[in-house]
């Protein structure tokens, strides 16, 4: 992975958040504050929620920044939809 992309893990699923390909639509903290807060850093925090809640707010990234993989697989998924 670049340097500019960076990996968050509550050991049953990672997400991988690519900071260049943000657009700023702000549907990963308007949809799910207790982890993905841009007031803190690190700005997720993976124990905020259940790993489907995480998941399912990850699918709703319009640009491709957030993505996501489970750990036990390593295959990377979350496509925008």
């Amino acid at each position: 992975m670049s340097k500019e992309t960076f990996k968050y893990s509550n050991g049953e699923v990672t997400v991988i958040w690519k900071p260049n390909t943000c657009i700023h639509s702000t549907n990963c903290w308007k949809g799910l504050i207790e982890v993905f807060n841009p007031k803190v850093k690190p700005w997720i925090k993976m124990d905020g929620a259940s790993s489907e809640r995480i998941i399912d707010q990850v699918r709703k990234c319009p640009s491709g920044a957030l993505s996501y993989f489970m750990n036990d697989d390593g295959i990377t998924t979350g496509e925008p939809e």
